[in-house]
């Protein structure tokens, strides 16, 4: 029988399976999930190292040992996943060391499977380019959303993305929206 999965590593598949990564490797040790995975972005594969710690508060040492095991497996993007809160300095040491910090707050399940949660997809930069060619705006000008935002955290998306939003309507059909994202 295997070992019960803490709510980390729930957080870390649902993760997985929102962004479309594929997963290339598992490893856990006494406290720490770690997962490889790949994602293939404008044809290229790019490798992204999860952690999930068990840790009520994740401070700088977290950081620096996750950054340390990124450079050692040749990894430039992380992300660490922890049940507590992450300090100030963690979070400022996690930026300048291309770690992505889910917060606590992360939902355990699918946001996208809620009737009321609509579809949500970040613009190739050439579906960004002809929006904006079409709309003849600045991405400034759009409606914006918050890279904190729950669903724009699920995707991936960063400050600076432009996200399409499909939403179903009674009377429409299919009703499309772009959001620019803000820090």
């Amino acid at each position: 029988m295997s070992e019960e999965e803490t709510l980390e590593e729930r957080k870390a598949k649902i993760l997985i399976r929102l962004r479309g990564y594929k997963l290339a490797k598992k490893e856990k040790t006494k406290n720490v999930a770690s997962y490889t995975v790949e994602e293939l972005k404008n044809g290229e594969k790019k490798q992204i190292l999860i952690w999930c710690v068990p840790d009520e508060t994740v401070g700088i040492q977290t950081v620096n040992r996750m950054a340390k095991a990124m450079k050692e497996a040749q990894i430039e993007h992380g992300i660490l996943i922890a049940s507590g809160r992450y300090t100030n300095a963690a979070k400022q040491t996690a930026k300048k060391k291309h770690i992505e910090l889910l917060p606590k707050t992360f939902p355990v399940f699918d946001i996208f499977e809620h009737v009321l949660v609509p579809k949500h997809e970040i613009l190739t930069p050439e579906e960004r380019e002809k929006v904006l060619a079409q709309y003849r705006v600045k991405p400034y000008q759009l409606p914006q959303i918050k890279a904190s935002d729950p669903a724009a955290k699920a995707i991936g998306a960063k400050p600076g993305d432009i996200i399409r939003i499909i939403r179903k309507s009674p009377t429409a059909g299919e009703h499309i929206a772009y959001r620019y994202v803000v820090e």
